[in-house]
């Protein structure tokens, strides 16, 4: 389940500042820091307690693991405001005006597609087919009550509160629109978001992408250095 998250962007040089809104997985959070908290202590442990080359391997395990774990569990986020999205990957931060979104797709993962054919997962945004299930038995079971309150209103009724009681059921069961899993309803809000504010001024630009080098190069001296130890030893 994905929860959005009001946060204030940093202030535009001219124009209202645009707030952002945040969305991350809090299942992925919480499982995240478990596998974390579980590696520091065996890793911290390994390093007070281990003898001969096992503090070395145990140092560069948690070098390796930490932020490999982190960037798959804590770290991914989209950012949307009225002007652009910014989606943070496990290893990469790409920035998308409105005006360069051509699409977004949802399917076993939620996708945006830029303007030059780019595509870029939305990794805090996962899909739940278990959800989506849930999301439809529910909507089964509501349509099907609409239908019993309007059928028996038109049976029971007469006269005014026959016509009263079949217009309430049929709003009742519309007022809301259908039932949809919480990853779904995120991604119905980024496509309201960006058809509102596409052909905005505010909203044209280029896609810029940039690495994670935070993540990209402790994972990568861990794998090196896992290797060359386990090599060696």
């Amino acid at each position: 389940m994905t929860t959005p998250e009001p946060q204030s962007s940093s202030p535009q040089p001219s124009g209202p500042v645009s707030k952002d809104r945040a969305y991350r997985s809090p299942a992925g959070i919480s499982g995240g820091v478990l596998v974390l908290a579980l590696a520091l202590w065996l890793g911290i442990d390994a390093l007070v307690t281990g003898e001969g080359d096992t503090r070395w391997k145990a140092l560069a395990a948690l070098v390796f693991l930490v932020p490999l774990v982190a960037a798959y569990t804590v770290r991914p986020a989209v950012f949307a405001n009225e002007d652009r999205m910014r989606v943070r990957n496990p290893f990469r931060v790409i920035v998308l005006p409105w005006a360069q979104v051509e699409s977004f797709r949802s399917a076993y993962s939620n996708e945006v597609f830029d303007e030059g054919g780019g595509k870029y997962q939305l990794w805090s945004i996962p899909v739940s087919l278990r959800g989506r299930k849930k999301a439809a038995r529910q909507e089964d079971r509501r349509a099907a009550g609409g239908a019993g309150r309007r059928r028996g209103s038109v049976l029971g009724g007469v006269g005014q509160f026959g016509s009263r009681g079949g217009a309430a059921g049929s709003a009742a069961v519309g007022a809301d629109g259908p039932v949809r899993a919480e990853a779904d309803k995120v991604m119905d809000e980024l496509r309201e978001l960006w058809e509102a504010r596409k052909d905005a001024a505010g909203s044209r630009g280029e896609v810029t992408v940039r690495w994670a080098y935070e993540i990209v190069v402790p994972v990568l001296a861990g794998a090196v250095a896992l290797g060359v130890l386990f090599g060696v030893g």
